[in-house]
């Protein structure tokens, strides 16, 4: 039963990023099956204050109550915080594809020890050459940055 539900949560996306699941982001953090069809979803936000979570809860719920699972509990837990190491492969290829750079783990980017800016890749033609236009993008979670190459701005997908 548990695989038919990670299966349909694959189908839930995310209302500020719609390439992106809620599996793929991991956003999702366990299954808990209860009787014969009731199940609870643990998810953990991306943020405290993510606009997105009430959304994403609607829709868990009813993509769960559509392929006959009920009661559906949908339980918020903060803690452990989100992390982008939570992202999966597919949902960083995904963001990519989509136009918007995915996180740069901080372990391999030691350029604030030097006070340098993050190298972010252009999604778009890959250039490193790149510098952050401001700290917010089109949501909380995205900075806008500009690619000095392709002349291009995209979001970059900010890691916390």
């Amino acid at each position: 039963m548990e695989e038919k539900i990670w299966a349909l949560l694959e189908s839930v996306t995310d209302p500020e990023i719609p390439v992106l699941t809620v599996v793929d982001m991991g956003v999702v953090r366990e299954v808990r099956t209860q009787g014969e069809k009731g199940v609870e979803i643990v998810i953990t936000p991306t943020y405290s204050g993510c606009p997105a979570m009430n959304t994403i809860e609607l829709e868990i719920r009813a993509t769960l109550e559509q392929a006959g699972y009920a009661p559906v509990k949908v339980t918020t837990v903060l803690s452990p915080a989100w992390t982008t190491q939570w992202l999966s492969e597919a949902g960083r290829k995904k963001l990519e594809a989509y136009g918007i750079a995915p996180p740069v783990e901080e372990s391999i980017d030691k350029s604030a020890l030097f006070a340098d800016e993050k190298k972010v890749p252009c999604p778009r033609c890959h250039s490193t050459n790149t510098r952050m236009v401001s700290q917010f993008g089109s949501t909380a979670c995205k900075a806008l940055y500009q690619c000095q190459d392709c002349l291009e701005p995209f979001d970059y997908f900010k890691c916390h």
